[in-house]
């Protein structure tokens, strides 16, 4: 199930033919059960991007973040230092895995990566090993949203709920202590 599939149908753009790279993500089981060619590679199909901007109090899905393709990464070169971008702007990427329990689809695994963006310098931070492990803990069905700050934990909390309120509520305990209990201590 991908969990955002209307939202990639409205906005799938036709693609003109490219030259292949030769990286290969594959849907569903790669293997057929053969354990030949593909044998380890990682489905995507269930894992969406969401940024969280609590400048402009705004969460979007840009599914480019799967490849660093983003909007917000685009002509932005990283660097590995976080006091190099002194005027950056914070945003959060978060990678949001659904999967299904007891017959019904859920938010399975959340976590979240910070990134600064100058763009009047067009220079960012963001680790990308950092980015790259907590894709694959998102995937293993893992939530870790403690480094987030209190107003981003409540956008994200109120962009899940509003794209699907079911979800939401059949989601692990630990995704909704995780994103509102700093607010319930107010």
């Amino acid at each position: 199930m991908d969990l955002f599939e209307d939202y990639k149908k409205k906005n799938n753009k036709p693609k003109s033919p490219k030259k292949s790279s030769g990286f290969n993500i594959l849907s569903g089981d790669s293997t057929s059960g053969h354990g030949g060619y593909g044998v380890g590679t990682l489905s995507l199909d269930n894992i969406t991007p969401v940024f969280i901007d609590p400048a402009e109090e705004t969460s979007f899905i840009d599914m480019g973040a799967l490849h660093a393709r983003s909007a917000v990464e685009k002509r932005i070169k990283f660097l590995k230092n976080k006091e190099e971008v002194p005027n950056g702007k914070l945003y959060w990427l978060v990678w949001v895995t659904t999967d299904h329990k007891d017959g019904r689809p859920y938010y399975a695994g959340v976590t979240a990566c910070e990134m600064t963006v100058d763009t009047d310098i067009r220079r960012g931070y963001k680790s990308l090993p950092e980015h790259v492990n907590n894709m694959d803990r998102s995937l293993k069905r893992r939530i870790i949203v403690d480094k987030m700050d209190d107003k981003s934990k409540q956008l994200l909390a109120e962009f899940l709920k509003d794209f699907d309120n079911d979800m939401w509520h059949a989601s692990e305990k630990e995704l909704h202590d995780g994103l509102t209990a700093s607010q319930e201590n107010e």
